[in-house]
């Protein structure tokens, strides 16, 4: 069985709040708070997701799974520590230098958040191996990063199972997350790739029952 992250890029603000709890109802196991700067991806969500991650810090208990699409990324942690988020992930892409990849690694650890790196599609799984004993999460982008609503590239799906074959390979304690087109159709493939934990957005936020749409999403159906 899968987690769940439900992203809320999706949710319109006249509702948010009602919608925050009905989806903590529905047992999402996570709020994946996807913040963008608007030059590492084109889209801006700076304002939004830092006011959803303050409103969901004050009403729900569900852990916050924040996500930097950014290019200054030491920055944006300094802002999102005092939410205590559970999970912290950002962009290989982003960084590159290994000098560099490894500070970023230890200050978000140094505060008792767990740290993911992400990977673009286009990214080999090799550019990030000599990370992985020093992270908890992979988030592999099943999308190109910055716009909703796209369909997953099947090819992703084949780097999943390279990387789950490395982690298990190799002992390690890492966790696979697929951020992406992840829907009623997909998920299966998905979850039989390796995964274990699934962002989804509009696929759970513009369904009539939330709770029946994690529920398939888990793999609990």
């Amino acid at each position: 069985m899968s987690e769940v992250s439900v992203s809320i890029l999706s949710i319109p603000k006249e509702n948010a709040v009602s919608m925050f709890y009905n989806l903590e109802t529905a047992k999402v196991d996570y709020f994946h708070i996807d913040v963008m700067d608007g030059k590492f991806v084109e889209k801006n969500t700076l304002e939004w997701m830092k006011e959803n991650a303050l409103t969901i810090s004050h009403i729900s208990n569900i852990g916050l799974d924040v996500h930097f699409m950014v290019e200054k990324v030491e920055e944006f942690i300094d802002e999102y520590l005092d939410l205590e988020p559970k999970i912290m992930t950002f962009h290989y892409e982003a960084i590159k230098e290994k000098n560099r990849m490894m500070e970023i690694i230890d200050e978000i650890k140094r505060n008792d958040i767990q740290v993911g790196i992400a990977i673009n599609p286009e990214t080999p799984i090799e550019a990030i191996q000599e990370f992985l004993p020093y992270i908890h999460q992979v988030l592999v982008m099943t999308v190109v990063p910055g716009k909703g609503g796209q369909k997953l590239i099947p090819q992703t799906l084949q780097k999943i199972k390279e990387l789950k074959k490395y982690i298990m390979d190799n002992n390690l304690e890492i966790d696979l997350e697929a951020d992406g087109g992840i829907n009623q159709e997909t998920v299966e493939a998905v979850r039989n790739a390796g995964c274990d934990r699934l962002v989804s957005g509009s696929y759970i936020t513009d369904s009539e029952n939330y709770a029946e749409a994690v529920k398939i999403l888990k793999g609990e159906n």
